[in-house]
């Protein structure tokens, strides 16, 4: 299997990190949390412009680890077709297992996918990560 940029994407609280934490041991991937990486860099700027930094930032790291023959999986809201588009994932997971967030500004830039491998509708990483792996591995 060649080696793949993953993205977990959805909402805030949908249980992208909780995911992520159980898809990395099965697939050895390294991972990218785009929390860890904010406070990194410490770039809490969620203006349509952060959130475009913040896709290219996560991009460009997400595919220095596919250039050092690695899986990444990477979990951010990712909430635009733009900034998809931005980040250019080979395979996404969608959460889509809670209809909003706590967070008012993120809820109403928020663009349901069109376009994705798999649909999680549930938060149960336990169920869905071996899933999600195989999905991975047949793709």
């Amino acid at each position: 299997m060649a080696c793949k940029k993953i993205l977990i994407m959805g909402l805030p609280g949908a249980g992208k990190t909780t995911l992520a934490s159980k898809l990395v041991p099965i697939l050895d991937a390294e991972w990218l949390s785009a929390d860890k990486i904010r406070e990194k860099y410490n770039d809490w700027d969620f203006s349509n412009e952060g959130r475009v930094r913040q896709a290219k930032r996560m991009r460009n790291l997400a595919d220095d680890v596919l250039r050092k023959g690695n899986n990444v999986v990477v979990d951010f809201v990712c909430p635009t077709p733009e900034v998809r588009k931005l980040f250019n994932p080979d395979f996404i997971v969608w959460l889509n297992t809670i209809e909003s967030s706590r967070f008012d500004d993120t809820n109403k830039v928020f663009v349901k996918p069109t376009k994705f491998d798999i649909e999680v509708k549930t938060q149960n990483s336990d169920y869905w990560a071996p899933i999600i792996a195989k999905k991975i591995y047949e793709s």
